[in-house]
């Protein structure tokens, strides 16, 4: 999730020490650092500036799934909606299915300010190894109503397999 700060208001906030005065209640009490050793708070390390919220890395995001079985098929479900299915690339390899896309949020250059910014927008990616044996030479992938569902047809496997002991 992408935190941004919203500068226009920023006399409306509370300042750092103002906030943690608030929660303690008592300017004196003690400073505990990550470890849980209490210490002097000139010595503990600074808290990261609020500046740094404005940095945004570049990592795709991990696309959410439901992977499920039923008597013939292997079924992969995820929610992609607003990609259009030629922004999707899905494949298989070894028995993992890997799925990519991007989430376009639109032309959005005359932006000034963000209020609330919880949606993710950019590149996403999956890799699911999948937990049984697929034929993949069967596979059909539906995108319908914002959902992907992918099917595979299951390998079918003798359940009991006697072995013989030597």
């Amino acid at each position: 999730m992408m935190a941004r700060r919203n500068r226009s208001n920023e006399d409306l906030l509370m300042e750092e020490d103002e906030l943690t005065a608030a929660f303690l209640g008592d300017d004196d009490a003690p400073m505990v650092d990550d470890t849980g050793a209490v210490g002097d708070p000139a010595a503990m390390p600074a808290a990261p500036s609020s500046d740094d919220w404005d940095e945004e890395e570049a990592v795709p995001g991990q696309l959410a799934v439901d992977v499920y079985e039923t008597r013939e098929k292997l079924v992969v479900k995820g929610r992609v909606a607003g990609v259009n299915k030629q922004e999707l690339d899905v494949s298989i390899s070894d028995n993992t299915l890997s799925i990519r896309g991007t989430l376009s949020a639109g032309n959005e250059d005359d932006v000034e300010n963000y209020f609330v910014q919880e949606c993710y927008w950019g590149e996403f990616s999956r890799s699911i190894t999948l937990p049984v044996p697929v034929k993949e030479d069967e596979i059909e992938a539906v995108l319908k109503d914002g959902v992907l569902t992918i099917s595979f047809s299951k390998v079918k496997q003798d359940t009991v397999k006697k072995i013989q002991v030597l």
